[in-house]
């Protein structure tokens, strides 16, 4: 029960950290702003801790996964 509940306040945080990732779709994208022909962007504070946050997370998420499928 307690890893059920523990999976569910992980995937909710997940999610929460992969909709605040920004990518160049947003408004400086659409009017110009970004960079043209550039996909690549260096990751610097806050987008840093979100997107390595949002890796951890993940792995948390997949060995709580199973470990409630063993248990």
């Amino acid at each position: 029960m307690f890893l059920s509940i523990l999976q569910i306040i992980v995937a909710v945080l997940l999610i929460i950290l992969i909709l605040l990732q920004e990518r160049s779709s947003g408004l400086s994208g659409v009017l110009g702003g970004g960079e043209a022909g550039s996909s690549y962007q260096t990751r610097r504070g806050l987008e840093k801790l979100i997107f390595y946050g949002t890796i951890v997370l993940a792995v948390i998420f997949v060995i709580l996964a199973l470990l409630n499928l063993i248990k």
